[in-house]
């Protein structure tokens, strides 16, 4: 029985929420030195990080030779280039969805052999070099391809638009599969039993229950591979042939006749619809959520046992599981060969190449990640701690320029490096950087490479520590600081001990993106600065396939080497929160 009557009780709910809400506002808006200092840190890092590239390419985008590219592209002679780009994204979008979605449907809701085997090989193609795929599936569709022609007899012309089809979508499909594997499982389970009570089949379950709770999740997919498809640089130069691409065209403007303001231009288109997509998948895509009855999903789903939806889903899974095993021992096979297809003996001798002259690239790339890869996760964690916990409103503008390390297409962002960076930085007249970029410069170019690894590794790391941050009650916070502490040393001793996964998700991405990436640093690599995937690019260029399989393993071993090592790290932070609970 209630003790107050109704009107008391609202008043005392009222000066609750009321007390609460000052509290907030009084740990918000009195903010320490340390905040302010923190805040001015992660400015001065963005702003050199993205906003100084992306204001010179605007720059050199709006000459007048920079306006006339952007025209021919739009409405001239170029237009081709363009709508090449938006057809490539509209296809890569629509496969890659597809197959993410199959994928993580026989994941969810099928019990079948090999189940886990075909989670790793889905994950598989986005901890390797983004051209690796290509290089393979040339080696066994092309011309004289091991399937194609001395299987079946037949000359099929890979090269173009079904070739950059077949390696983008398989490139970027892990990201479709994450995200709808990830909103199926928070599904209600109860909601199936209800459909299968009222004699739904699971074929018309699967149409009517399972496909429209996860539409946001597949619309994000689309998004996300429509981005990475038009941004995506290595493959095209791979695999391309005469289709032509906004991504090589702007490669091509720069490698071929040097003409910076066309390819600034062309930059400039690139980053419009890079950025629209982004806009919408990140506020309108976002905001579309599942309410489930519960809220919380209770039990485990039952395995669909239905033919006519087991057998489809099978078969196809089984396909991708096929492409991804015959075309990644493509890879391993063919650094053990001397000429895969041509001549099969054994040798070492691609092996033998790496080490001898890619040793330095090696352990280049290897410490270039291993700087960049904790500041990338530092300045995640304090934009996120921004972001949550001092400045909501401004926040957002905050979390959209962090983000932008990852919406800004690779090409541009280096094209932006290269303009921003190849000459010494002046303010007010006195120069304030050395030049960064190019063979000339401090270290020989590898701080502009590490700047760019940081930009790259910045939003995966941010999202992470933001959702960890959220999960963390604010009144845990202030009674740190009701105690006498101040803001910035309960950050440090309060909250980051609770979102150390997401330190650690943050260091572990930003290692595996840094390894793997080539378009955005292509413009800025330097004979001094060797970089194992331009090693790679390199030898493919050469037609060397033999030396790039032996790469392309050598790095799928690094990547593999360090995910193990963070996974295990992962396990035994959880066991010790465990423990302490």
């Amino acid at each position: 029985m209630n003790s107050l009557p109704l009107p008391q009780q609202e008043t005392a709910t009222a000066t609750l929420v009321r007390t609460r809400r000052s509290r907030r506002i009084h740990v918000t808006a009195h903010r320490s030195a340390g905040v302010w200092l923190v805040l001015a840190i992660v400015l001065a890092c963005l702003t050199l990080l993205l906003g100084l590239p992306v204001g010179k390419l605007l720059l050199a985008g709006a000459s007048a030779d920079g306006l006339a590219a952007i025209t021919a592209v739009v409405v001239g002679s170029d237009a081709r280039a363009l709508q090449n780009s938006l057809l490539l994204g509209l296809c890569v979008g629509i496969i890659g969805t597809a197959v993410g979605f199959i994928t993580a449907y026989a994941q969810v809701f099928l019990e079948f052999p090999g189940k886990r085997l075909l989670h790793w090989l889905t994950l598989l193609p986005l901890i390797s070099p983004p051209f690796a795929a290509a290089t393979a599936i040339i080696t066994l569709f092309g011309r004289r391809g091991l399937i194609s022609y001395q299987l079946f007899g037949i000359e099929l012309d890979i090269y173009g638009l079904p070739g950059l089809i077949i390696v983008i979508a398989m490139t970027f499909t892990p990201l479709a599969y994450m995200n709808i594997r990830g909103m199926m499982e928070n599904l209600d389970p109860s909601m199936f039993e209800a459909a299968a009570s009222l004699g739904l089949s699971e074929l018309r379950t699967l149409f009517r229950v399972t496909i429209p709770m996860v539409v946001p999740a597949l619309l994000t997919s689309f998004l996300i591979l429509f981005v990475e498809a038009l941004a995506d640089l290595a493959n095209p130069l791979v695999i391309g042939g005469d289709f032509r691409v906004l991504a090589s065209q702007i490669y091509f403007a720069i490698a071929g006749s040097g003409d910076i303001a066309k390819a600034a231009g062309l930059a400039v288109v690139l980053l419009v619809p890079s950025l629209l997509v982004f806009v919408i998948q990140k506020y309108w895509a976002g905001k579309k959520s599942v309410i489930t009855v519960s809220g919380k999903p209770a039990g485990a789903f039952r395995p669909i046992r239905s033919r006519s939806v087991r057998m489809p889903v099978l078969i196809l899974a089984s396909l991708w599981m096929a492409l991804v095993v015959i075309v990644f021992g493509t890879i391993l096979v063919g650094g053990f060969v001397s000429i895969l297809g041509v001549n099969n003996t054994f040798t070492l001798d691609h092996y033998e190449f790496v080490w001898r002259l890619g040793a330095d690239a090696m352990q280049t790339t290897l410490l270039m990640t291993l700087v960049a890869a904790p500041i990338a996760a530092a300045l995640a964690v304090l934009i996120a701690w921004l972001v949550v916990r001092h400045f909501q409103r401004f926040g957002r503008v905050l979390d959209f320029v962090g983000m932008l390390g990852s919406a800004i297409p690779g090409t541009v962002l280096g094209l932006g490096f290269a303009l921003a960076y190849s000459q010494p930085t002046y303010f007010l007249g006195a120069t304030v950087l050395p030049a960064l970029a190019g063979g000339l410069a401090v270290g020989g170019g590898s701080a502009a490479i590490i700047m760019v690894f940081i930009a790259r590794g910045i939003p995966t790391g941010q999202q992470a520590s933001i959702s960890g941050l959220k999960q963390i009650n604010p009144q845990v916070d202030e009674a740190a600081i009701s105690l006498g502490a101040g803001q910035l040393a309960t950050f440090v001793r309060v909250s980051l001990p609770l979102i150390t996964p997401a330190i650690v998700t943050a260091v572990t991405y930003a290692i595996t993106k840094s390894m793997t990436t080539i378009t955005a640093i292509i413009f800025i690599t330097t004979p001094q600065t060797k970089v194992m995937t331009s090693q790679i690019l390199d030898e493919v260029d050469a037609g060397r396939f033999g030396n790039a399989f032996a790469y392309c393993t050598v790095l799928i071993a690094m990547v593999l080497v360090i995910l193990t090592l963070t996974t295990l790290l992962l396990r035994r932070l959880n066991r010790s929160k465990r423990t302490k609970q």
